[in-house]
């Protein structure tokens, strides 16, 4: 089942504990956000501290809530530009806001997770293939209709073997 639109919208908004993502591209191409690399490539800057959306907004809420979102990242040296954006522009704000962001930098290093697609994973229980082409741009979302197993070992994994974001970008 691809799930798109209202239907894509209705995992989040009925997490009952946590929705975590895996990201393994160095790139990925959002039209949406074609305004706000523009930005960041002429140097405009954010503060994670005091910047303020609607994503922060519902990261303070989820918390509140007792829930938990988060993600890891796998990536390698030297960062592309669209992760250095990334970076600066998203999951600063967003571990301030309460986002559990992770890196997973295995530049020197062997990969744990060695072919293992993008995903995201609700509450240990609903797993969502992130389908894209090599150079970034999404093609799909798939309801997975498999044991959720092995995406909660992944999640494990990536968790244990990862940098918390903050601390990772202060090395």
């Amino acid at each position: 089942m691809l799930l798109d639109g209202d239907e894509w919208r209705a995992m989040f908004r009925g997490i009952q504990s946590e929705a975590w993502r895996l990201e393994t591209l160095p790139q990925y191409l959002v039209p949406q956000e074609a305004a706000e690399i523009e930005a960041f490539r002429e140097g405009k800057r954010i503060d994670p501290h005091t910047y303020s959306s609607p994503y922060t907004e519902d990261l303070k809420r989820l918390r509140n809530e007792g829930k938990r979102k988060g993600r890891v990242h796998v990536l390698t040296q030297p960062l592309s530009e669209y992760l250095r954006f990334e970076f600066s522009r998203y999951y600063a704000p967003h571990a301030v806001a309460g986002e559990d962001i992770r890196i997973l930098d295995v530049t020197a290093r062997e990969n744990p997770l060695q072919g293992v697609q993008d995903f995201w994973l609700f509450d240990r229980s609903t797993v969502v293939l992130m389908h894209y082409e090599e150079d970034g741009k999404q093609i799909s979302r798939e309801l997975y209709e498999g044991d959720p197993a092995p995406f909660v070992e992944y999640q494990r994994i990536a968790e244990a073997e990862a940098a918390p974001f903050l601390e990772y970008v202060k090395g």
